[in-house]
Protein backbone atom coordinates (compact mmCIF):
# COMPACT_ATOMS: atom_id res chain seq x y z
CA UNK A 1 0.00 0.00 0.00
CA UNK A 2 1.47 3.33 -1.07
CA UNK A 3 0.35 6.73 0.28
CA UNK A 4 -0.14 9.79 -1.92
CA UNK A 5 1.02 12.44 0.54
CA UNK A 6 0.66 15.18 -2.09
CA UNK A 7 -3.15 14.95 -1.97
CA UNK A 8 -3.63 14.93 1.80
CA UNK A 9 -5.53 18.04 2.87
CA UNK A 10 -7.21 18.56 -0.51
CA UNK A 11 -10.88 19.61 -0.25
CA UNK A 12 -13.23 17.95 -2.73
CA UNK A 13 -15.35 21.02 -3.55
CA UNK A 14 -18.07 20.34 -6.09
CA UNK A 15 -17.41 16.60 -6.30
CA UNK A 16 -20.94 15.20 -6.41
CA UNK A 17 -21.35 11.78 -7.97
CA UNK A 18 -24.48 9.79 -8.86
CA UNK A 19 -25.08 7.00 -6.36
CA UNK A 20 -26.73 3.60 -6.52
CA UNK A 21 -28.57 4.70 -3.36
CA UNK A 22 -30.35 7.35 -5.42
CA UNK A 23 -29.44 10.97 -5.98
CA UNK A 24 -25.84 12.10 -5.68
CA UNK A 25 -23.25 11.90 -2.93
CA UNK A 26 -21.36 15.13 -2.25
CA UNK A 27 -17.83 14.02 -1.36
CA UNK A 28 -16.88 17.62 -0.58
CA UNK A 29 -19.59 18.15 2.01
CA UNK A 30 -18.42 19.65 5.28
CA UNK A 31 -20.92 17.53 7.21
CA UNK A 32 -18.62 15.81 9.72
CA UNK A 33 -18.74 12.52 7.81
CA UNK A 34 -15.88 10.05 7.58
CA UNK A 35 -15.88 8.24 4.24
CA UNK A 36 -13.80 5.51 2.70
CA UNK A 37 -14.15 5.69 -1.07
CA UNK A 38 -12.43 2.89 -2.90
CA UNK A 39 -11.90 3.76 -6.54
CA UNK A 40 -11.57 0.82 -8.93
CA UNK A 41 -11.38 0.19 -12.69
CA UNK A 42 -14.63 -1.77 -13.15
CA UNK A 43 -16.63 -4.65 -11.76
CA UNK A 44 -16.93 -7.64 -14.03
CA UNK A 45 -19.95 -8.82 -15.95
CA UNK A 46 -20.63 -12.54 -15.42
CA UNK A 47 -22.10 -12.75 -18.93
CA UNK A 48 -18.79 -11.52 -20.39
CA UNK A 49 -15.75 -13.07 -18.70
CA UNK A 50 -12.58 -10.99 -18.51
CA UNK A 51 -10.33 -11.23 -21.52
CA UNK A 52 -6.69 -12.18 -21.53
CA UNK A 53 -5.93 -8.55 -22.41
CA UNK A 54 -7.76 -7.35 -19.28
CA UNK A 55 -5.96 -9.87 -17.09
CA UNK A 56 -2.61 -8.64 -18.45
CA UNK A 57 -3.16 -5.06 -17.17
CA UNK A 58 -1.40 -4.64 -13.81
CA UNK A 59 -3.96 -3.94 -11.08
CA UNK A 60 -7.02 -4.33 -13.31
CA UNK A 61 -8.25 -7.63 -11.93
CA UNK A 62 -9.85 -8.00 -8.53
CA UNK A 63 -12.49 -5.26 -8.50
CA UNK A 64 -15.35 -7.60 -7.60
CA UNK A 65 -13.25 -9.26 -4.88
CA UNK A 66 -12.39 -5.82 -3.49
CA UNK A 67 -16.04 -4.74 -3.46
CA UNK A 68 -17.02 -7.96 -1.66
CA UNK A 69 -14.19 -7.54 0.86
CA UNK A 70 -15.44 -4.04 1.71
CA UNK A 71 -18.94 -5.53 1.98
CA UNK A 72 -17.72 -8.21 4.37
CA UNK A 73 -15.94 -5.68 6.62
CA UNK A 74 -18.51 -2.88 6.35
CA UNK A 75 -19.83 -3.39 9.89
CA UNK A 76 -16.29 -3.06 11.28
CA UNK A 77 -15.76 0.20 9.37
CA UNK A 78 -19.16 1.45 10.55
CA UNK A 79 -18.33 0.62 14.18
CA UNK A 80 -15.31 2.95 13.81
CA UNK A 81 -17.53 5.70 12.35
CA UNK A 82 -16.59 5.26 8.68
CA UNK A 83 -19.05 5.03 5.77
CA UNK A 84 -17.95 3.04 2.72
CA UNK A 85 -18.60 3.77 -0.95
CA UNK A 86 -17.12 2.39 -4.15
CA UNK A 87 -16.48 4.48 -7.26
CA UNK A 88 -15.69 3.73 -10.88
CA UNK A 89 -16.19 5.27 -14.29
CA UNK A 90 -19.00 2.80 -15.00
CA UNK A 91 -22.56 4.03 -15.44
CA UNK A 92 -24.99 4.17 -12.54
CA UNK A 93 -27.26 1.68 -14.32
CA UNK A 94 -24.43 -0.84 -14.56
CA UNK A 95 -23.48 -0.25 -10.93
CA UNK A 96 -27.08 -0.70 -9.71
CA UNK A 97 -27.01 -4.20 -11.23
CA UNK A 98 -23.56 -4.96 -9.75
CA UNK A 99 -24.56 -3.70 -6.29
CA UNK A 100 -27.67 -5.91 -6.31
CA UNK A 101 -25.81 -8.96 -7.68
CA UNK A 102 -23.01 -8.61 -5.13
CA UNK A 103 -25.37 -7.71 -2.22
CA UNK A 104 -23.45 -4.53 -1.47
CA UNK A 105 -24.80 -2.65 1.58
CA UNK A 106 -23.06 0.58 0.59
CA UNK A 107 -23.44 2.82 -2.48
CA UNK A 108 -21.43 2.66 -5.67
CA UNK A 109 -20.69 6.04 -7.22
CA UNK A 110 -20.60 6.62 -10.95
CA UNK A 111 -17.89 8.94 -12.24
CA UNK A 112 -18.32 8.68 -16.00
CA UNK A 113 -17.09 12.27 -16.33
CA UNK A 114 -13.88 11.50 -14.39
CA UNK A 115 -14.58 14.31 -11.91
CA UNK A 116 -12.34 12.74 -9.25
CA UNK A 117 -9.58 12.50 -11.84
CA UNK A 118 -9.88 16.21 -12.52
CA UNK A 119 -10.08 17.11 -8.80
CA UNK A 120 -7.19 14.93 -7.63
CA UNK A 121 -5.20 13.93 -10.70
CA UNK A 122 -5.93 10.25 -10.16
CA UNK A 123 -4.29 7.74 -12.48
CA UNK A 124 -6.32 6.23 -15.32
CA UNK A 125 -5.78 3.86 -18.21
CA UNK A 126 -7.55 3.11 -21.48
CA UNK A 127 -9.18 -0.23 -22.29
CA UNK A 128 -11.71 -1.01 -25.02
CA UNK A 129 -12.08 2.70 -25.83
CA UNK A 130 -12.94 3.48 -22.19
CA UNK A 131 -10.97 5.54 -19.70
CA UNK A 132 -10.90 3.67 -16.38
CA UNK A 133 -9.44 4.47 -12.99
CA UNK A 134 -6.39 2.82 -11.47
CA UNK A 135 -7.20 1.40 -8.05
CA UNK A 136 -6.90 3.83 -5.12
CA UNK A 137 -8.67 4.32 -1.78
CA UNK A 138 -9.55 7.75 -0.39
CA UNK A 139 -10.15 8.50 3.28
CA UNK A 140 -12.29 11.65 3.41
CA UNK A 141 -13.30 13.54 6.55
CA UNK A 142 -15.76 16.44 6.18
CA UNK A 143 -14.94 16.75 2.48
CA UNK A 144 -11.14 16.77 2.92
CA UNK A 145 -8.82 13.97 1.83
CA UNK A 146 -7.00 12.79 4.96
CA UNK A 147 -5.30 9.84 3.27
CA UNK A 148 -5.03 8.40 -0.21
CA UNK A 149 -3.76 4.85 -0.59
CA UNK A 150 -2.73 3.06 -3.77
CA UNK A 151 -3.30 -0.70 -3.60
CA UNK A 152 0.02 -2.35 -4.43
CA UNK A 153 -1.09 -5.93 -3.98
CA UNK A 154 -4.19 -8.12 -4.05
CA UNK A 155 -7.20 -5.78 -3.81
CA UNK A 156 -9.01 -8.05 -1.37
CA UNK A 157 -6.04 -7.82 1.04
CA UNK A 158 -5.92 -4.06 0.54
CA UNK A 159 -9.23 -3.79 2.40
CA UNK A 160 -7.78 -5.26 5.61
CA UNK A 161 -4.90 -2.79 5.35
CA UNK A 162 -7.41 0.08 5.12
CA UNK A 163 -9.24 -1.30 8.17
CA UNK A 164 -5.98 -1.45 10.15
CA UNK A 165 -5.22 2.13 9.15
CA UNK A 166 -8.56 3.53 10.34
CA UNK A 167 -8.32 1.50 13.55
CA UNK A 168 -4.89 3.02 14.31
CA UNK A 169 -5.44 6.58 13.10
CA UNK A 170 -9.08 7.00 14.18
CA UNK A 171 -9.43 10.23 12.22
Amino acid sequence: MTRREDLIGKRLLGVELPSTSGGALDLGSDDGSQRIVFVYPRTGDPAHPDSTAWAAIPGARGCTAEACSFRDLRDEFAALGWDVAGCSAQTTAYQVEAAARLHLPYPLLSDTGLILCDALGLATFEFDDLILYRRVTLLIVSGVVVDLLVADDDPSHHVTEVLRLVQVERH
